[in-house]
């Protein structure tokens, strides 16, 4: 569902389905924005914020945690992982927007890519 509403408000959307994939997908793609769950097969959240905040070459995009716990510890280990955000489920579409829309102006891009892990 998260994936067609961002497409519906012109993003393009990568998605990922596993912690590993994320990465890849990171790598390969460059994108523009990530929004990274913490719950993940393979390789959680955490990891895969890092493995990407330390790829060398790679162009540090603004990371969206999402979980469903809004816990100090989770908001704590993601800031420290390199994450720029943390936002919580059931996902508010207009906060996430605003969120989204906060990077983008940052970076001075109308239109940015959005890598959804979910």
């Amino acid at each position: 569902m998260l994936r067609r509403l961002l497409e519906l408000e012109g993003f393009q959307v990568i998605e990922a389905t596993d912690g590993q994939q994320a990465i890849e997908a990171a790598l390969g793609e460059s994108p523009d924005l990530i929004l990274m769950d913490i719950s993940l097969p393979k390789v959680d959240g955490f990891q895969a914020t890092r493995e990407i905040r330390a790829a060398k070459g790679l162009k540090s995009p603004p990371i969206i945690m999402l979980s469903a716990l809004d816990t100090d510890e989770n908001r704590i280990e993601a800031a420290a992982a390199g994450c720029s955000d943390y936002i919580t489920k059931p996902i508010d579409f207009d906060q996430l927007l605003e969120l989204i829309g906060k990077y983008s102006a940052r970076d001075g891009r109308a239109d940015s890519q959005a890598a959804s892990v979910e």
